[in-house]
């Protein structure tokens, strides 16, 4: 099963600090979730601005993230986004379970950041379990080696909302492998 993966994250130069991850599935399913645990002082202002700033609120209590990090809202919901690292990564594994959907693809967009901060849900690189491949593959990289130039894509909608950057990324790995054919 392929799955299309983006992350919003926070780089200070020695830490890749999880936001938001957005996965789309390629039989549809989605997943989207933001950590309530992210040090937003270490944000650069290009982060504060393009990603924390337009952070969707909670579809259920209508709160968002505050500045310690932690979610205005008292939501319980299980449909709430914002979770605990612990939390992000169990969903992942069970939105990725291999006895039910088969061994994951995961496809990314200049991912090797993202890569890292969804390695670091489960701590070092020996702590990523077996069912996870422990690599990405990347879309430029595909781009690149057919020499397809920026302006051939269209125009993306709602950039560095990582569910709507993987859905992005869905398009166009599939566009690009429905022209190889």
């Amino acid at each position: 099963m392929k799955y299309f993966l983006d992350e919003e994250f926070i780089d200070d130069g020695k830490t890749i600090d999880l936001i938001s991850i957005g996965i789309v599935a390629e039989d549809g399913r989605e997943l989207y979730l933001q950590s309530i645990e992210f040090d937003e002082s270490k944000a650069s202002d290009w982060v504060k601005e393009h990603v924390i700033k337009p952070l969707p609120l909670c579809p259920c209590c209508g709160h968002k993230i505050n500045h310690e990090g932690q979610p205005t809202g008292k939501c319980r919901s299980k449909r709430c986004m914002m979770r605990t690292r612990e939390a992000i990564k169990q969903e992942i594994l069970a939105f990725m379970d291999i006895e039910k959907y088969g061994y994951p693809e995961l496809i990314g967009w200049c991912c090797a950041y993202d890569f890292v901060a969804l390695c670091q849900l489960f701590g070092t690189m020996m702590d990523v379990p077996a069912s996870l491949p422990h690599y990405m593959r990347d879309l430029q990289q595909l781009l690149d080696e057919r020499g397809i130039p920026d302006d051939w894509l269209p125009e993306q909608e709602n950039a560095h909302n990582a569910l709507a950057d993987a859905r992005y990324i869905k398009q166009i790995w599939e566009m690009l492998t429905k022209e190889s054919v």
